[in-house]
């Protein structure tokens, strides 16, 4: 059964009946719908161009503080909308939304400058695809949070295992089904090697990059090479390190095919324990706990030696009286106890319904579909005003709970959460550690 038979078939899945004739959304409005995208690096495009393959948009303005990069994007979109008009460029997200106003906006971001540009957008009356983890600290993703229900914004988050087709069958069909009967534990998990190992010196960052605009409200580091492109995940004044970065996925996903919501306790110890020579400044070796009450879901990675399974470097394996399931983009595998039958499922390609897949750089081949499927989810929920399945709520618990393990991490203590006051139990110096600083002039969100 292939991607669109699978989805068009399925009335319990994440995404509905999202996934339909893209034709439905243009018979919904007189014209196109116009598209702004902040931040044209690597997922900027990868997202903006999966949603030009699904529906009847007009990509009408583009922001990065990197021009040639900006120069770039325009170009390429132009080769691939429907009207091959090339987008407006912009230095300055600000710009964009005041002089273009698009009604959807797509942000790519380095993650410390999600918190600004969301709230900017939703302000401006613009509906979001905000790409994980939706900030760098808790109170941004309040912010955030508030700023969308205050303004009736949808808001969609880039954790796309939520409209992954594979893993909306292993949730329907193993989970749902109760094949693996209580489940006692999870666990995910992250082994690739993508800390970066270099210790480059610190240089004038190129011409092409406004780089005290790229830094905004983060600390002022030198810069370095490591920053830019695509590397600044090294640093933690940019982002949260790997658990930042892929256990946010694994998190939600399990939260999302479980149906989960906030922790009661996060605790977690790990640090620079194997790579000290790079500049990068991230963990190299972190586990967590996510009490979920009757369920821990624990996180670890290394960014070095062997995965535990090579099958499965990056994913979650759900433990059950009856069986085991193991999930990750790549696929599934139910394994039960006894005489059951074992099922595997691969990731589904769709290389020949969308072909410029089989060519455009760095495009991860086998996340293209989820993509295409979360970006129709949310045009879905435009058209209803409703909550896609990502909703922006949902990205906040999952990101706040990952920033919740680092903190625990860098105090040496476990963590736990009042959902209903939004702080940290007893633990005054822990929630000082809810908000970074921000560098003048840049002014911190505050959730009102």
């Amino acid at each position: 059964m292939d991607r669109r038979t699978f989805l068009q078939s399925t009335t319990t899945t994440g995404l509905g009946l999202a996934v339909m004739n893209p034709g439905l959304f243009a018979a919904a409005q007189d014209k196109p719908l116009r598209v702004g995208l902040i931040g044209c690096g690597w997922y900027g495009k990868a997202d903006l161009l999966r949603l030009i393959q699904v529906a009847p948009v007009e990509v009408v303005s583009l922001c990065d503080v990197d021009s040639t990069m900006v120069a770039e994007a325009a170009e390429l979109v132009a080769q691939r909308q429907k009207s091959q008009k090339k987008p407006e460029t912009f230095h300055d997200y600000r710009e964009l939304l005041k002089k273009t106003q698009p009604e959807l906006v797509l942000i790519g971001t380095p993650d410390h400058w999600h918190a600004l540009t969301a709230i900017a957008a939703i302000e401006a009356g613009a509906d979001l695809y905000l790409q994980k983890p939706i900030s760098v600290d808790v109170v941004e993703g309040q912010a955030i949070l508030t700023a969308a229900r205050k303004h009736g914004r949808v808001v969609q988050v880039g954790t796309q295992r939520r409209s992954t087709p594979h893993l909306i069958e292993a949730r329907d069909r193993i989970l749902r089904e109760g094949k693996l009967g209580k489940i006692g534990l999870v666990e995910i998990y992250c082994y690739y090697h993508m800390r970066s190992r270099e210790n480059p010196p610190d240089s004038m960052p190129p011409a092409n990059l406004d780089y005290e605009l790229w830094t905004g409200p983060a600390p002022m580091r030198p810069y370095n090479s490591l920053v830019h492109p695509r590397r600044w995940r090294a640093f933690m004044e940019y982002g949260n390190g790997i658990v930042g970065d892929m256990c946010i996925h694994m998190l939600d996903m399990v939260r999302w095919m479980l149906e989960l919501g906030w922790p009661e306790r996060v605790s977690s110890t790990g640090g620079i324990l194997v790579e000290k020579n790079s500049k990068a400044n991230i963990s190299d070796t972190q586990s967590a706990t996510f009490d979920f009450g009757t369920l821990p879901v624990v996180w670890q990675h290394r960014t070095y030696g062997h995965p535990a399974d090579p099958q499965y470097p990056w994913g979650a394996t759900f433990y059950g009286e009856k069986g085991t399931l193991k999930c990750s983009v790549n696929g599934y595998d139910f394994i039960p106890f006894g005489n059951g039958q074992p099922v595997h499922k691969d990731v589904v390609y769709e290389l020949e319904q969308y072909p410029e897949d089989k060519t455009e750089k760095d495009l991860e081949k086998h996340v293209a579909p989820a993509i295409r499927g979360h970006m129709l989810d949310l045009l879905k929920a435009r058209e209803s005003r409703g909550r896609p399945v990502a909703d922006i709520e949902q990205g906040h618990i999952s990101t706040a709970s990952c920033l919740l393990a680092n903190i625990s991490m860098d105090l040496g203590r476990s963590l736990a959460w009042d959902v209903k006051t939004h702080r940290i139990l007893n633990d005054e110096p822990a929630n000082l550690r809810l908000r970074r600083p921000y560098r003048a002039p840049w002014v911190h969100p505050e959730p009102v």
